[in-house]
């Protein structure tokens, strides 16, 4: 019988294959990081996935990682310099497999996808692709010039985006704590500093945080910059506060 971590993590690479339908028919969509915070998104974390590991990741955003090496696998997806990229198999795969349980199966058992299944039909697809690269920070190839990736561009050496992810994501406007692919707690790059910045008002009191990339927990640093290391911890009277990040030391100072 299945637990409701495994059927969670069925339920989110099914949405990895469809965010990729959606976003670009064959093209790259988007980084791996942006694509699972997408899915998860899409299917969300229960309380138990959602318990911190020792590096910081939660428990089922970790899972995913790994387990998308199936799809893989199964010849459904590629992994890339340039992002992930859904093959044409994998196209036909979300046709021939269209619910989560004929998808478990057939993915469980390396089902090959039917012989003279279709393409999804492409209708709709641009208007859906740019909505979820908007929230997912990933930026479709053909959205160029904006959104977070065209960021990146703008400022070469730094990420698509930062966001400081901690136990005051809720104060910053987000719908929860520890959530790093919220727009409230993404932080804005300062050209003329080359750093990153979000200034917020706290209440008095002790706060954890870590920096995240690119809108999710694969790439994250923690106190002194040290990349999965443990939380910054601030110690707050109150007021307002300036985090700013450094992505050339990986570390965060607050004023």
């Amino acid at each position: 019988m299945k637990t409701k971590a495994q059927d969670g993590t069925t339920q989110r690479l099914k949405a990895v294959l469809d965010v990729l339908a959606d976003r670009a028919q064959g093209a790259a969509g988007g980084p791996g990081s942006a694509v699972l915070a997408e899915a998860i998104a899409r299917v969300p974390l229960n309380e138990r996935e959602s318990e911190l590991l020792s590096g910081g990741v939660p428990r089922g955003f970790k899972t995913l990682t790994t387990a998308s090496a199936k799809l893989v696998k199964a010849g459904w997806m590629v992994k890339g310099r340039s992002g992930w990229t859904i093959t044409e198999e994998g196209l036909r795969a979300t046709v021939a497999f269209p619910d989560e349980e004929s998808f478990a199966s057939a993915l469980a058992a390396g089902t090959p996808v039917p012989a003279g299944t279709p393409l999804p039909e492409a209708s709709g697809t641009a208007g859906t692709a740019d909505g979820a690269a908007e929230e997912a920070g990933g930026g479709a190839p053909a959205a160029e010039g904006s959104g977070p990736a065209s960021a990146a561009e703008q400022h070469p050496g730094q990420p698509a985006a930062v966001a400081i992810a901690g136990n005051f994501g809720s104060h910053l406007g987000a719908a929860e704590d520890w959530a790093p692919h919220f727009d409230e707690v993404q932080m804005v790059f300062d050209q003329d500093e080359s750093v990153w910045k979000i200034t917020t008002d706290l209440p008095a009191g002790a706060y954890s945080y870590k920096v995240a990339i690119d809108r999710s927990w694969v790439e994250n640093y923690g106190a002194f910059g040290v990349r999965d290391g443990s939380d910054h911890e601030l110690h707050h009277p109150g007021g307002q506060v300036t985090f700013r990040y450094d992505h050339a030391t990986k570390d965060v100072s607050t004023t």
